[in-house]
């Protein structure tokens, strides 16, 4: 994990967070995790997919904008895709239980940890 360790750990402080992961958009590999009760690894792979879904979509309607964040909800958990701003090919990935946490305050936490990691 390296020189990604404080940010992903700062990540883990957001209320209810199980799991973080900073993921390559082009070739679904996870640079870094930090969590548990969530295979990082497969939620990487899968949420790329969700990630080129988006994009082939937005190509398709000539959208110019950009991706801020993509929210999945399930019964018991948030799950939080935010690019980096600094180049669409990386994007952060949080998991948080959703009787814990706070939506608003975990995608703005995000948001200012993502801040943070310029490439």
């Amino acid at each position: 994990m390296g020189k990604f360790d404080s940010i992903l750990q700062e990540a883990m402080t957001i209320d209810g967070a199980l799991g973080v992961a900073l993921v390559d958009y082009k070739n679904g590999m996870c640079l870094a995790s930090l969590g548990n009760g969530i295979n990082l690894d497969v939620a990487a792979a899968g949420n790329t997919e969700v990630m080129r879904a988006k994009m082939r979509t937005m190509a398709s309607l000539k959208l110019k904008d950009t991706i801020e964040d993509i929210l999945i909800t399930l019964t018991s958990q948030y799950h939080i895709i935010m690019p980096l701003a600094s180049t669409q090919e990386l994007f952060l990935y949080l998991a948080v239980d959703r009787r814990r946490a706070n939506l608003a305050l975990a995608r703005y936490s995000l948001r200012q940890i993502e801040k943070q990691l310029v490439m």
